[in-house]
Parts: C-alpha cells; structure tokens; sequence
C-alpha cells in the first residue's frame, strides 16, 4: 500500500503520486478522506500530464521530481555537488552564493502549487 502523499515533503517523485493514485482508483469503497485525496492527485496529475520528464504512464510524460520551494536552495547545491560542478575538494572557506545559484537554475524549472504549497519541476 503506498503511503498518501504529503506536502511537508521536500521531495515529491510523481511515480509514488501515480501509484497512490492507482490504489485510489482501484477503491471503490473510498472514504471522504480517501476521496479528497483521490481527487487533488487526480488534479495534479491532470495538470503534470503532457510536462516532459522521465515517466511515461497512460501515454503521456510526466516530470519525475518535485521540488519544494523551500528546498530548492539546498536542492539545487546538492545538484551541483552531486553532477561535479562543485568538486568534492571544493574548499570550505569558498562561499558560493546559492541562494543567487537557485534563482538561476529556477529559470529552467516550472512550478505547480500542491494545497497551498508551490513545487517546482522540468
């Protein structure tokens, strides 16, 4: 059973929203709890649907990762250390901006807004 999705994550990945989705649909039974979920992961995947990305499912493409904006300061140094343009080596005493850093990657991102809370995603 996949766990319900939740918007204090800083990391969404679209494979678990399509197979909580999944377990929703196949409920016939759903309680009103359930229902509204059912119906904000059936909005939001209706919105992601056609976005590109990596995840093909009823054959569209969804974008895999969403980021919340909160997060995406420290998410996008961990993207930077993590693909090597910030080398393991890199001294400490180097301050790199990465507030500045974020708002320049942002520029290839697009967001969505989940209850009130805005995620970013390509």
């Amino acid at each position: 059973m996949a766990d319900s999705i939740s918007t204090y994550e800083d990391i969404l990945d679209v494979r678990d929203i399509i197979e909580r989705y999944e377990e929703l649909e196949e409920d016939e039974e759903r309680d009103e709890e359930d229902e509204k979920e059912f119906k904000l992961l059936e909005s939001l995947l209706e919105e992601l649907k056609g976005m590109g990305g990596d995840e093909q499912w009823k054959g569209d493409w969804y974008p895999i990762t969403l980021i919340r904006d909160s997060y995406f300061k420290d998410y996008t140094e961990e993207l930077c250390k993590d693909v090597g343009y910030i080398s393991s080596d890199f001294p400490s005493w180097i301050e790199v901006d990465w507030e500045a850093t974020a708002d320049n990657v942002q520029q290839d991102y697009s967001s969505i807004e989940i209850e009130g809370v805005e995620y970013w995603y390509r």
